[in-house]
């Protein structure tokens, strides 16, 4: 791979509660132009510390490739609510992250044109434009099912962000206390159970939005033909594509062209 085709490529951040991965993205294939980079997600994961991670990242794929990359458009999902580039919510992260202006923040400190979205509206996107969804028109939802339920509505290839459809109250519970992937584990529930549970969720979806398609994703997509087939919906329901590689591709989409 030349150093002049990586170089003009965006690059997406993926900042997760482990580890914070970075690669540059072909736009024109919907993958990857060159190596991953990650390094562990520091303790506390202040707005701070993880800028510190960004500008080390960064360096780390500039030496790899082979160049400066200073001029590409950066994109970072952030777990959390996000508007206008400021974080509104902190579930899962620090809470020094509520009120963070993170463009702007992460701009200062890169030296780059960065731009934050939400992470499963990360992952929403790149499954529409180059994933499971593509070329599906009207309403699109996208799950991720891991430690909670992230949800991205893409409509008619326009994301509508922010929709947090995983703290849904269905039957007295927030949604993803009773159907995450996480509660499967914990609870050690089968296949079958975790299906029913999935299929009360995925049908409050349905009644609430009438979509055209849902899409699931998260690391548990992988084993879907375990448990999709078991989801009764009158809506298609089907597997994502892009799996781990989903959110930092949608970063990269959402910061060249957002």
């Amino acid at each position: 791979m030349s150093s002049s085709s990586v170089a003009d490529h965006p690059i997406g951040i993926d900042f997760g509660g482990r580890g914070i991965k970075a690669a540059p993205v072909d736009l024109g294939r919907g993958d990857f132009a060159g190596d991953r980079q990650r390094i562990a997600t520091p303790d506390p994961a202040t707005p701070d510390a993880v800028a510190d991670v960004f500008v080390e990242l960064l360096a780390s794929l500039a030496k790899a490739e082979g160049i400066d990359g200073s001029t590409s458009p950066v994109g970072v999902t952030v777990p959390g609510i996000v508007r206008h580039g400021v974080v509104g919510s902190a579930a899962n992260i620090d809470d020094a992250w509520i009120g963070t202006d993170a463009d702007a923040l992460f701009t200062k400190a890169t030296g780059r044109a960065v731009r934050v979205l939400n992470d499963a509206d990360a992952a929403g996107l790149a499954e529409v434009r180059f994933g499971a969804a593509r070329g599906q028109n009207g309403l699109v939802v996208v799950t991720t099912l891991g430690t909670g339920i992230g949800s991205a509505f893409v409509h008619d290839g326009v994301l509508v962000p922010n929709t947090e459809l995983g703290h849904l109250e269905i039957d007295g519970h927030v949604a993803e206390s009773r159907a995450a992937n996480s509660v499967r584990e914990s609870e050690d529930l089968t296949w079958e159970k975790w299906a029913r549970r999935l299929t009360t969720y995925y049908r409050t979806l349905e009644r609430l939005f009438s979509p055209d398609l849902i899409v699931v994703g998260g690391g548990v997509s992988k084993h879907a033909a375990s448990f999709l087939p078991m989801v009764e919906l009158e809506t298609p329901i089907i597997p994502a594509l892009l799996l781990n590689k989903a959110g930092i591709i949608g970063a990269a989409l959402h910061a060249a062209e957002g």
